[in-house]
């Protein structure tokens, strides 16, 4: 019967914990192994979203979301669910709780992450708009991500 919730909801719905996680991300070695214990459940693709990508982030003691990053063109915007997340950003560090939210305008080049530096794991959602023409630097690395093309050294030269 259409509606019925047995189961699980039926789109437009959807329960984030039906979705397989993504573990890990694909930076290239040094670089990825720092995220690998992440996890994140894409919530906006099942659903046909297409002009912004909304992801469910669970970070376990110790992890950061990312390297360090800004992005030129894509908005990105997160909100803590759980757990304690430290902001690191140029400015330095702060702390972030259930219910605070952090921005990231795009151009603006103020590299940014999170680490989870409390004992317990931590989840927010993160949501970021998705321009083909977006390159996205890693002020602290040797790292670099063209609008087209996989990751690269600074030079330019493929990882």
């Amino acid at each position: 019967m259409k509606g019925d919730m047995s189961d699980g909801p039926t789109q437009p719905a959807l329960d984030p914990e039906r979705l397989e996680p993504r573990m890990g991300s694909s930076y290239p070695e040094p670089w990825g192994s720092a995220c690998s214990n992440r996890e994140k459940r894409a919530l906006g693709d099942p659903l046909g979203l297409t002009a912004f990508g909304v992801n469910l982030v669970r970070l376990p003691p110790g992890a950061p979301s990312s390297q360090r990053h800004w992005h030129s063109h894509e908005d990105e915007f997160v909100y803590v669910l759980e757990g304690e997340l430290t902001l690191i950003t140029d400015a330095g560090e702060q702390v972030l709780t259930p219910g605070m939210v952090a921005a990231f305008p795009a151009g603006e080049a103020d590299g940014h992450h999170m680490v989870n530096k409390s004992r317990t794991w931590a989840t927010y959602l993160e949501v970021g708009s998705r321009p083909p023409e977006d390159e996205v630097h890693y002020p602290d690395i040797d790292l670099f991500l063209p609008a087209k093309g996989g990751f690269c050294h600074k030079n330019g030269e493929p990882y």
